[in-house]
């Protein structure tokens, strides 16, 4: 008799939170030992477990992007993977959408699934009913948990509990973990009370960030069970807003909404609540109705396209939130138009802007701002060139609206013309003084188009160091270092107050290739490069690959 054939076995194992991810033996080892043993009794089928492990810890199943089973069916599309072996099916999925599609690919691919819990897999037609059957199960069974859930999230809001979650800065959960309520934290609470004062008085959440950045407040710094900290930053604009606008500091929680008499303290008066929120709403009237100096649109009749067609200042409001562009004419007049240029406001100025400083500053280091150059530099006019550029910097919007006269913006160039009697008189030199060309410059640009929108780049500046991506892959060389000396995965996550997940998802930065890590090391990646789209799917093992899928070609 020959010997049966060898079927290469994958455990898939999954678990939705991440509670009890950090013990030595949590839920993702339970299940990945059931579905070993079931795979020894196997044996003599010709079954055997694959080395690598694929485990998604404190990730939904309500979806399909999940970095482990991107491994995993990676490798089943590679043909490496014959038998997918769970502990049970909705570990895979429960939705029947999801599943159908994955067993289209195992079919392909000739791979079959089984769980190790309910005794069928997928080589049948009847093991494929009655997993149909579980599945619709399973989806009913998480609708119906999901809106148990919302449903008791409402009625226990109504009554005024706390339904857990980082508090709000100014509380703390009660020391009781069955007590559904808040505590003052009198230190955060005066922290609070200022803020609200500060706003009050102001009237402005520039202001109040840069009042509160100088008083040194911060925000609610937060210590998860995990280890992981949040928090403890200098308060932004929106972090500030949503403090003023949050009820639970009038004793209030609120569900949607609706708003409820809470449980807990509150930490402000009524009076002051009230003429914060009427300083808010007033604020907010203003941003929707014309324009403000807090919201101008300095480039307004001042640029055209490759066409001759104005670029025109519009805008739309998401979500309560103002997104000002700037658009060819031609697309409010005559509708769509591929070649049309739709630019978001804030980046156009900015790639204006940084264009004439760039011109400022490379005309005052060749010692080209007068017409008869003084070797030995003028300190009057190189201070003024310098000062200028930096007021450009610092978003003076009036001074680039007297300054720009006008320009054009083509897909690889940006031509600008500058008053030549503002200039002058910024530099405090006659106007008949200044060199020739100082008020006409063109910059070299590089369009990036996503969807309708489009962004563009000045010159070298698509050098831009991402912090996070800088972060990362130094932290997995040294990850993978560490894996290679034969330190164990679960000390190299606990040295680093992170998961095994964690570790595992990020240290496929280092296998990037030489010339994708240079150019993140250097700022030079692309600018959409982020390690949010580095992680949507495993990284390929092919350089080539890698530098296509991720813009280097």
């Amino acid at each position: 008799m020959s010997a049966p054939r060898a079927i290469r076995c994958a455990i898939y194992t999954r678990k939705s939170s991440e509670e009890g991810l950090e013990q030595n033996f949590n839920s993702l080892d339970a299940q990945h030992d059931a579905c070993t043993a079931y795979i020894a009794s196997q044996k003599q089928e010709g079954w055997f477990a694959a080395r690598d492990r694929f485990d998604d810890g404190g990730v939904s199943g309500a979806t399909l992007d999940r970095p482990a089973l991107q491994r995993l069916m990676a490798e089943i599309d590679a043909g490496r993977i014959a038998m997918v072996v769970v502990y049970k099916i909705d570990r895979l999925t429960r939705s029947l959408s999801d599943f159908a599609r994955l067993v289209d690919r195992l079919d392909a691919s000739g791979c079959s699934f089984v769980s190790v819990t309910q005794a069928f897999n997928t080589a049948s037609s009847m093991g494929r009913l009655t997993l149909n059957v579980l599945l619709s199960f399973a989806q009913f069974e998480r609708e119906v948990t999901a809106e148990r859930i919302r449903d008791k999230i409402a009625a226990s809001k109504k009554l005024g509990m706390w339904m857990g979650g980082v508090p709000p800065l100014g509380y703390d959960p009660h020391p009781d973990p069955t007590v559904r309520e808040l505590v003052v934290n009198a230190t955060e609470a005066n922290t609070v009370r200022t803020l609200f004062a500060l706003y009050r008085r102001h009237a402005n959440l520039s202001t109040v960030a840069k009042e509160a950045a100088l008083l040194g407040l911060r925000s609610k710094r937060h210590l998860f069970r995990s280890g992981r900290a949040q928090g403890g930053n200098l308060f932004s604009n929106g972090q500030i807003h949503k403090l003023l606008t949050n009820p639970v500091y009038l004793g209030r929680i609120r569900h949607k909404d609706k708003v409820w008499p809470g449980r807990h303290k509150a930490i402000l008066d009524e009076d002051l609540w009230n003429r914060v929120q009427g300083k808010l709403q007033n604020a907010s009237r203003r941003r929707r109705g014309q324009k403000t100096d807090a919201d101008p649109a300095p480039l307004i009749g001042k640029l055209r396209d490759e066409t001759g067609d104005w670029l025109t200042p519009t805008h739309t409001t998401k979500a309560g939130r103002r997104h000002r562009y700037y658009i060819s004419h031609r697309l409010i007049a005559k509708g769509p138009d591929p070649a049309g240029w739709r630019l978001p406001a804030q980046q156009l100025e900015t790639t204006v802007v940084e264009a004439i400083a760039d011109h400022l500053d490379t005309a005052t280091s060749r010692h080209h701002i007068l017409a008869t150059p003084d070797l030995r530099g003028n300190p009057d006019v190189v201070v003024a060139a310098r000062t200028l550029a930096r007021s450009m910097r610092k978003g003076d919007t009036a001074l680039l609206s007297d300054l720009l006269t006008s320009g054009t913006l083509e897909p690889k160039s940006l031509t600008l013309a500058l008053d030549r009697d503002v200039l002058a008189s910024r530099l405090g030199v006659p106007p008949d003084n200044l060199a020739s060309d100082l008020h006409h410059l063109t910059a070299q640009v590089r369009l990036r188009r996503r969807g309708v929108e489009a962004k563009l780049i000045v010159g070298d500046r698509a050098s831009s160091s991402d912090a996070v991506l800088l972060r990362t892959l130094d932290a997995a060389h040294r990850w993978t270092k560490s894996l290679s000396a034969g330190v164990p995965l679960a000390d190299i996550a606990r040295e680093a107050v992170h998961h095994n997940v964690h570790i595992r998802t990020r240290a496929q930065l280092a296998f990037l290739s030489p010339k994708i890590q240079r150019a993140i090391c250097n700022g030079q990646q692309p600018t959409d490069l982020t390690l949010q789209r580095i992680l949507t799917r495993p990284v390929p093992l092919d350089w080539k690959h890698q530098e296509r899928l991720y813009g280097f070609d």
